[in-house]
């Protein structure tokens, strides 16, 4: 079976974002209608809006922001389908914080894989770094009601910025409860304000908690009913 090439401009509506025009990048998705934006554009505009920008279906009356989550797949389809922008967009990350004179956030996480990647080369068994080749980040589970639920003997972890709400519910649930079918009955905080289940780290490090030093403090309690 013959394979049929089709020229990148046919796809680019389907993998652009509708508020910047370029290729998406962080790609989310607003869970409501299923369009989906790059993340900073998204996050800018639900900071004032609470609908969609292209169908107008109203998200969330006061909380916008719970109901979007990554949409993994479109952005790895867009990084495979337009060559070197994962890469391009990594240099330009990079320039925008050394020319405002900042850290990136929580280090260059990029270099230091790099560099453990040149360590743990195979005669160098003894230094070996089990961590993904990915963004990491230092987060502290604190536990907001001691008297309902019991503190982790674990508080500190280092996770992939790609982790979600959900996978923390669910270490905290197998830590307090011994199973992690009970997840749906652990909350999130960050600030004090609920986590939506599928908010990434990387996005609520972005939209909550900013410039503030490592670990990225969070809290759980048991779920509160409605």
């Amino acid at each position: 079976m013959m394979e049929k090439r089709v020229k990148l401009k046919k796809v680019n509506p389907c993998i652009t974002c509708g508020l910047c025009k370029g290729y998406l990048v962080e790609a989310t998705t607003i869970t409501e209608c299923l369009h989906t934006f790059c993340r900073s554009c998204l996050v800018k505009f639900l900071l004032e809006n609470n609908t969609c920008p292209r169908c107008g279906i109203l998200i969330h009356q006061s909380h916008p922001l719970n109901y979007i989550s990554h949409d993994r797949t479109m952005q790895d389809i867009v990084y495979k389908l337009v060559p070197n922008l994962q890469e391009s967009e990594k240099r330009r990350q990079i320039e925008f914080y050394k020319k405002k004179g900042l850290q990136m956030p929580h280090g260059d996480a990029y270099e230091d894989d790099k560099k453990n990647i040149e360590k743990n080369s195979p005669d160098k068994e003894d230094n070996k770094d089990y961590h993904r080749l990915d963004e990491q980040v230092n987060v502290c589970l604190e536990c907001l009601e001691i008297n309902v639920l019991k503190s982790l003997k674990r508080k500190i972890l280092r996770l992939s910025s790609q982790a979600t709400v959900t996978h923390l519910k669910k270490f905290v649930a197998l830590k307090v409860f011994g199973t992690i079918d009970r997840y749906k009955d652990i909350d999130i905080l960050c600030n004090n304000e609920l986590l939506g289940k599928d908010h990434m780290l990387k996005f609520i490090i972005a939209t909550r908690w900013r410039l503030v030093d490592e670990p990225l403090l969070l809290h759980y309690r048991k779920r509160m009913e409605l």
